[in-house]
């Protein structure tokens, strides 16, 4: 650049020339979205104001608008909806957030700018909140949207077969009603905090620096919240107690343990999950070292920086299951031809990898990896979420969780879950365990303490009930729950059994159903009880009652889920249509919450 057409000085123009030179793509739509911001805030004496409030003092300056939608069962979308909202008003852009639920679809036409972030709930399907905007936009009754300029932001979780498949729907049913895509897809797996930001900060300095034809003048003031502890930051928590809660006939290994969280600063509701950072087992990490013959030490880049080959397959990256994209990784990398032809039939995949660990695709589909590229086709390890069996309210600077193990032999050999392994075989009482709260907004006590509950749990599945009559019983809230518990064998799976019984003699607890499914030649789960219960829980439900359902979701879930759609087709004189709209509508409410996993 000439330096007699540039307003910098020379030494400005030289580290302009520098930064130039060291920046990426979204360092650079960044810095966009950062100098139109401060551009709409004004300078004063030849000095910026502060960021943090950003003030428009030009009644001409034109603000581009953007729309954003939401569509979350966790919490997740709507978290990441409100940092686009609070970035795009920063660089002047003026941002309105909606959830799907709420959004009227026939304004869809007179949008300029959408962003539409929604993640994929269960095998494929979109969230609740998310159904009759994910129906309409992919079916007949979809308008032309020539004028409108869009990117989905899509969330996911690749240990599933239809990874983000409710984001990709939208995405190319949008783009089938002729909108304009401003950026491509984005489709995160689990650990998605850097993907989102680099996402917003491109959409934001895209559109800064996009001319707009209308002119507002706008205030915003944006404040960010900073955690000292958090998923990127987990706390070191002291284990208290840690006592099996399954009997010794048992064929389960469930786990209660309370950690501390004193000093962290970490608040929580019921509801609400707890983040575990855990180590793989370090038996299989050693079969794969003498595995592929390589040396432990080797250095390798993880997500954190670099570790050595054993440190990395030790804490850093997934081996003790085997998710979709790292098989396609690893046939793409290794040219096995077989292995290529079977992650290409999806169906075929899923069903001959269940159950599978890196060492059986080490075994089964040999290649001469060394340990930089053998752990490029790895997925990073996520924390698992578990959710929280215990009220502050109640315990304080504590939080318990329910663990179940994942312990089983496959081809000869042991094994566990990541996880669940290494809490229940190598964390004791007095050790530190790093964790964070993952808050879920989508399953809450209803604020209305009069409103009846009803929870539906198998399992570990039981935990968040737990939590929810605790905080009942410390603000002394009686009656008006009802609890519906399935496990396999009364004397050795009745999970938290003494605890019910006292609730139910305090008051706390109005009801009790329990089914288990090994104790009888025939089988009863818990969608036996309420079907035999039927004729009072819609009465509950007609009463303004809050439904919940926690635990299995392949299962459990479904079966539940097809049981109250009966109960409230017979109950109710409805035909299925009408009991598929009623249950939508419970859903919409927030009176039918589902946490499955």
């Amino acid at each position: 650049m000439n330096l007699k057409l540039s307003p910098l000085t020379e030494e400005q123009q030289k580290a302009l020339d520098q930064l130039n030179k060291r920046l990426n793509e979204a360092q650079a739509y960044w810095l966009a979205g950062f100098y139109q911001g401060r551009l709409h805030a004004g300078f004063t004496n030849g000095h910026a104001l502060k960021p943090e409030i950003l003030t428009s003092r030009v009644a001409n300056q034109t603000t581009k608008k953007l729309t954003v939608l939401y569509g979350t069962h966790t919490g997740h979308s709507q978290s990441i909806s409100n940092q686009l909202q609070a970035k795009a008003s920063a660089a002047g852009i003026q941002a309105e957030v909606f959830p799907m639920d709420d959004f009227k679809t026939n304004q869809l036409p007179s949008i300029e700018n959408l962003a539409v972030i929604v993640s994929t709930h269960g095998d494929g399907e979109p969230p609740s909140m998310a159904e009759d905007f994910y129906l309409f936009i992919a079916g007949k009754r979809a308008p032309k949207l020539a004028s409108l300029n869009y990117s989905v932001f899509a969330l996911g979780d690749k240990s599933y077969s239809h990874f983000c498949q409710t984001g990709i729907d939208i995405d190319q049913a949008l783009a089938k009603t002729g909108a304009k895509e401003l950026l491509p897809i984005a489709k995160t797996d689990v650990d998605y905090e850097e993907e989102a930001e680099q996402w917003i900060n491109r959409i934001t300095g895209l559109l800064a620096s996009a001319p707009s034809a209308e002119a507002k003048i706008t205030e915003n003031k944006v404040t960010e919240t900073v955690t000292a502890y958090s998923k990127k930051n987990p706390f070191a928590a002291t284990v208290l107690d840690k006592v099996k809660i399954t009997g010794r006939d048992s064929d389960k290994e469930v786990y209660h343990f309370e950690l501390s969280l004193e000093g962290s600063g970490l608040k929580y509701e019921p509801g609400d999950s707890l983040g575990v950072y855990a180590g793989n087992p370090p038996e299989l990490v050693q079969q794969i070292i003498e595995k592929t013959k390589l040396d432990a030490e080797s250095k390798v880049n993880t997500a954190t920086g670099e570790k050595s080959f054993r440190e990395a397959l030790e804490h850093h990256f997934e081996i003790t299951r085997l998710t979709r994209d790292t098989i396609d990784k690893y046939a793409r990398a290794s040219g096995h031809a077989k292995l290529l032809r079977i992650a290409e039939t999806e169906s075929q995949a899923d069903d001959l990898f269940y159950g599978y660990d890196l060492l059986d695709l080490l075994e089964e589909y040999p290649h001469p990896w060394n340990s930089e590229s053998l752990t490029s086709v790895l997925r990073n390890l996520p924390p698992r979420l578990y959710s929280i069996s215990s009220s502050q309210e109640a315990v304080a600077d504590e939080v318990h969780i329910t663990v179940s193990t994942v312990r089983y032999e496959n081809k000869g050999r042991v094994r566990l879950g990541a996880a669940s392994g290494y809490l229940s075989d190598r964390i004791e009482i007095d050790d530190k365990v790093s964790v964070f709260i993952e808050k879920n907004p989508s399953f809450k006590l209803p604020e209305d303490v009069q409103k009846p509950i009803i929870m539906i749990g198998a399992g570990t599945g039981v935990a968040p009930y737990r939590a929810f009559l605790q905080h009942r019983e410390a603000l002394q809230q009686k009656g008006n729950s009802w609890l519906f518990f399935g496990e396999r064998r009364f004397h050795s799976d009745f999970l938290y059994q003494v605890e019910w019984q006292k609730l139910i003699a305090k008051g706390y607890l109005e009801r009790l159903d329990i089914a288990f499914s090994r104790d009888k030649k025939e089988k009863v789960y818990v969608q036996h009880r309420i079907l035999e219960n039927q004729e009072r829980l819609f009465q509950w439900l007609q009463n303004g009652a809050v439904l919940y359902l926690c635990g299995d979701m392949k299962h459990m879930a479904k079966d539940v889920q097809n049981a109250l759609l009966e109960v409230i087709r017979a109950q109710g004189g409805m035909t299925e249509e009408k009991a598929q709209e009623y249950i939508k509508k419970l859903k919409k409410e927030k009176r039918f919450q589902i946490d499955v996993y």
